[in-house]
């Protein structure tokens, strides 16, 4: 598909990769800032709900429902934090960056099945999307 924009053309591809799961989405009632950052919306979202529930999306909007900005909260934060970084203290950012991309490298792309990727891992999923482009 494309589209006009700028008075360039720009192509967009619709594959199921990057899909984020949502299960519910709860709209603000009271007008945000639209300057403000994601982690003001977290903050609002955290006085209302006492957290930020996994699979669900916050939506706000500014005063004349021009704009809005929307929150995301998935599970693979939680499942980082549980599985590697929980009981750790990191001496440098450094060494905490070098963990995480481990953990994501060299266990949760190659090794983790996704239930929306058919219960395939992301390096499989990957693998077999590129195969079918081949075949076409």
């Amino acid at each position: 598909m494309a589209s006009l924009g700028s008075g360039r053309l720009c192509v967009f591809y619709s594959w199921p990769g990057p899909m984020i799961r949502i299960d519910s989405i709860w709209l603000a009632t009271q007008p945000m800032d639209m300057r403000a950052g994601t982690d003001t919306a977290l903050a609002r979202v955290v006085a209302v709900f006492g957290a930020a529930k996994p699979h669900c999306a916050y939506l706000f909007a500014n005063r004349r429902a021009n704009r809005m900005k929307v929150l995301v909260h998935e599970s693979f934060f939680q499942l980082l934090k549980r599985e590697r970084i929980k009981r750790k203290i990191y001496t440098t950012r450094q060494d905490a960056r070098g963990d995480v991309f481990d953990y994501i490298e060299m266990f949760y792309n190659p090794k983790r099945r996704h239930s929306f990727n058919n219960q395939l891992t992301p390096v499989e999923f990957e693998k077999r999307y590129a195969a079918s482009l081949e075949s076409v």
